[in-house]
């Protein structure tokens, strides 16, 4: 990743069909299906509830405490996208607000993912502008740093790419690459095909411990059964 500060026009994005197709699933599903990849981890949690969102990402890098680079990134924002902001060291700063949100809604942006501070939380509840952010913070920023918008940031462990796939909900963020959209779809349709099936079972009363073989796998890592008085024979345990 280039040090320079760069704003990329037109970057290459996944399909909007398989994004649109991604939306129907939660994040959890969508890392399972991908081999437990793409989770942006802990850092990043809702300012609302209930909401779930997919979309291209928009790529931001910024200085701490400034967000100049967010108003240049809303000019290359389109009908689908997500915002995605990170700073080029620990920020908490409120640097995303309720008059980026309203800018980016008329361009049809579906939200912000922002590794770094979020502010007017509850105007952007009430206006539908959905948001994840590593802090809630009243506190300004300057516009006084050049950045760049449109490379490859990184958030959590995650490398996100201009144009890849990100989906958020309740758990948290996930990353999907633009290349490997379509697969996520399917496999995120076997999953829950899979999971279904499993519902149904546990809805009749099967265990996980028989459907999924767990009772060998307990055997072989030396589990066993005991009642409690001969747990408690020896008199050492309660």
């Amino acid at each position: 990743m280039s040090g320079a500060s760069v704003i990329v026009t037109n970057p290459p994005k996944a399909a909007t069909k398989d994004v649109d197709a991604l939306s129907g699933y939660g994040t959890a599903t969508v890392s399972e299906a991908l081999g437990r990849t793409g989770s942006f981890g802990l850092g990043l949690r809702p300012i609302q509830q209930d909401v779930r969102i997919a979309g291209t990402a928009v790529t931001v890098r910024c200085w701490p405490g400034d967000n100049l680079m967010i108003h240049a990134a809303v000019e290359q924002c389109g009908e689908g996208d997500i915002l995605v902001v990170t700073t080029t060291s620990p920020c908490t700063d409120g640097l995303f607000g309720e008059l980026f949100a309203t800018a980016l809604k008329v361009r049809g942006v579906r939200g912000v993912v922002i590794d770094a501070g979020i502010r007017d939380t509850s105007e952007l509840r009430a206006s539908g502008f959905p948001g994840w952010s590593a802090a809630v913070s009243p506190q300004g920023s300057v516009k006084a740093t050049g950045g760049s918008v449109n490379v490859p940031v990184a958030i959590g462990g995650q490398v996100i790419r201009p144009g890849d796939a990100i989906v958020a909900d309740d758990d948290g963020v996930v990353v999907v690459p633009r290349e490997r959209a379509s697969v996520a779809v399917a496999a995120c349709e076997a999953r829950e095909a899979k999971e279904a099936a499993a519902r149904s079972a546990f809805q009749q009363g099967q265990l996980g411990l028989d459907r999924y073989g767990l009772r060998e796998t307990l055997v072989r890592l030396g589990v066993q059964y005991q009642s409690y008085e001969e747990y408690t024979a020896d008199g050492t345990r309660p």
